[in-house]
């Protein structure tokens, strides 16, 4: 196959196209580093599922990690179901049904207002769940408004201006979540504004959450940094500290096989899989998957514009360059796709969705799960 190299996997060419594949080994190196920032410092590691659900990998991922976060009642549950240990909810407004049903199941609930707490904190607390307040530090350390909850006109987080004189009784500690794929020194600079504006509130609170957006298992990632943080809020506050890191735990660990269904004379290539339905975040965010054996644009012999199928004109995933020339049948392969992957995915144009593959250590791998017509058609 054309798009072969080096660090050709054979299970690459025998899975059925598209599919996700997710290996045991990859997952594995990301929770030991995890695991032992937590075995340092005695912060607490959770997974947060909005980056990463795939269920399958959750009693792994539960011998490394004190548990999950969820964005609300259908995370929830499935951190119950199929991870059983701390179950840790935020969501942006809550409806009345939905505390009731996550105050019997969730650890802690936070909230994103007053007025929310003021409304189910009662209902919360009743069922034992611990109770906090997301605050927004009003510190941004990125450019991407989408993903910035500093930005203004922010929805996400109370200022400093709402807060009460002294807080509400029966709240126990405080959320941020102002990072995305940054790393210790952006949290340094937010943890900063954060002590600066709410430092006093802190003193006599159970817990403070450091939110998500680690990236803790990049390479660069400065870990001594990240547990000089944790100990220094520890020694200062004597608060628990957590952590919800979601791509840091399945940091490249996951690839997405492809099929090559059409070359054409412009250069285009038209794949089976679809940056629109099975790898939106080439489009949201916007950014460039890596690609196996590809380079840059004209950096090998043979540039193409990788594309899908579906009718959407700017459905194109990134140009690239291979040592030989592709064509229809060969496989190409895409790195980093096991996180706002599967979580993220539609069926836009009837679209099928990719199968659900995981690797073992021994490179052996089982069809998790495989998507058909009414899976399409069940959303309709």
């Amino acid at each position: 196959m054309a798009a072969r190299c080096a660090d050709w996997r054979p299970e690459w060419a025998a899975v059925p196209t598209p599919s996700y594949l997710v290996y045991e080994e990859l997952l594995t190196h990301n929770l030991e580093i995890l695991k032992g920032i937590a075995e340092h410092t005695g912060a607490k590691v959770l997974l947060a599922q909005k980056c990463f659900s795939m269920y399958y990998y959750y009693p792994l991922i539960g011998r490394y990690l004190a548990g999950t976060t969820a964005s609300g009642i259908y995370e929830a549950r499935l951190s119950q179901e199929e991870m059983g240990k701390e179950n840790h909810v935020f969501k942006p407004a809550y409806e009345a049904e939905e505390i009731t049903a996550l105050a019997a199941i969730c650890d802690h609930i936070v909230f994103n207002s007053f007025s929310q707490w003021e409304r189910f904190g009662a209902a919360a607390r009743a069922q034992g769940a611990s109770c906090g307040i997301r605050i927004n530090p009003e510190r941004s350390t990125q450019e991407h408004a989408i993903y910035d909850p500093c930005a203004p006109g922010s929805r996400l987080g109370v200022k400093i201006a709402e807060f009460p004189e002294t807080l509400p009784e029966g709240i126990d500690g405080l959320h941020f979540h102002t990072l995305c794929e940054q790393g210790a020194d952006a949290l340094a600079v937010t943890l900063a504004a954060v002590e600066e504006k709410f430092g006093n509130y802190l003193h006599g609170l159970k817990w403070l959450n450091f939110g998500g957006g680690h990236h803790i298992t990049r390479a660069d990632y400065d870990i001594a940094l990240l547990e000089e943080l944790i100990r220094h809020v520890q020694e200062t506050y004597d608060v628990a500290v957590y952590l919800e890191p979601g791509e840091a735990v399945a940091l490249n660990a996951g690839y997405l096989a492809a099929s090559v269904l059409d070359v054409r004379a412009d250069g285009n290539v038209i794949l089976n899989t679809s940056a629109a339905c099975h790898m939106p975040d080439v489009i949201e965010m916007p950014y460039r998957p890596p690609v196996v054996g590809a380079g840059e644009a004209g950096e090998k012999a043979h540039t193409y514009t990788l594309a899908g199928p579906t009718c959407l004109a700017g459905d194109t995933i990134g140009t690239y360059s291979f040592d030989a020339p592709l064509a229809p049948g060969d496989r190409v392969v895409f790195g980093d796709m096991a996180i706002y992957t599967m979580v993220k995915n539609n069926t836009f144009n009837g679209m099928p969705l990719p199968h659900i593959v995981a690797v073992d250590p021994s490179g052996a791998w089982e069809i998790v799960r495989s998507f058909g017509y009414e899976d399409f058609k069940m959303r309709l």
